[in-house]
């Protein structure tokens, strides 16, 4: 009940935040998007296209644990990530609210489930996370999107949302029953560098994690 009544405390505190707090609305507010759609990447700054990028790495960080957890769970997953897809954090933060720990995992895994259970998805997300990362690093105007942050309210919220992804990785249970359903400790090693390390240490535990598939089989 704590976890839940916390998870939707930060839900409606994010709202609240972001319609009377953050930066106003600006004509150009949603001039990133407008510039991303028109095809005009190169006049993007490459912090914000990257940090638009790592926010939909996120969501497929979390799609490779939330679709096997959503088989066993009441909710259907497919439609909170559905709409993760348009509203990031908006949806994702409901689904982890309302979600029952379970550990278990039963039937055989759809093509979806498979993709999202794979290790190479990991190793392909995290390369493209490493490439996202240096392009923001080495060529972004770091100055730029400090006053874009201050005064844009996209920039504003894609900047906490992505934070948020950050540390609610390994707090409500999600990655607990991932490890346990796949046979490894809660609170082993790996855990803590999914926990700890923000970003990279999630990406290191989809590459490392066992498969679903043969940790059922491993143990009739």
């Amino acid at each position: 009940m704590a976890r839940s009544l916390t998870l939707w405390f930060i839900w409606l505190s994010f709202i609240i935040y972001l319609l009377f707090l953050a930066p106003p609305l600006q004509p150009n507010t949603f001039q990133p998007v407008q510039v991303l759609l028109s095809g005009r990447i190169p006049l993007i700054n490459p912090v914000v296209l990257a940090l638009f990028s790592l926010v939909g790495i996120w969501l497929l960080i979390y799609s490779c644990l939330i679709f096997a957890d959503g088989r066993m769970q009441p909710l259907p997953a497919w439609m909170f990530m559905l709409a993760a897809v348009g509203t990031g954090v908006f949806a994702l933060l409901p689904y982890l609210a309302l979600r029952q720990p379970n550990q278990s995992f039963s039937g055989e895994k759809d093509p979806w489930i498979a993709v999202m259970d794979s290790q190479t998805t990991g190793v392909i997300l995290t390369i493209s996370t490493i490439i996202l990362l240096l392009y923001a690093l080495l060529w972004g105007d770091w100055a730029s999107f400090a006053q874009e942050f201050m005064t844009n309210r996209f920039v504003h919220g894609m900047s906490l949302a992505f934070c948020l992804f950050c540390v609610l990785f390994p707090y409500p249970t999600l990655l607990q029953d991932d490890m346990v359903r796949r046979g490894l400790e809660p609170n082993s090693q790996l855990f803590q560098i999914a926990a700890w390390i923000p970003l990279l240490g999630p990406l290191a535990y989809l590459c490392l994690r066992p498969s679903l598939l043969s940790f059922r089989f491993g143990n009739p």
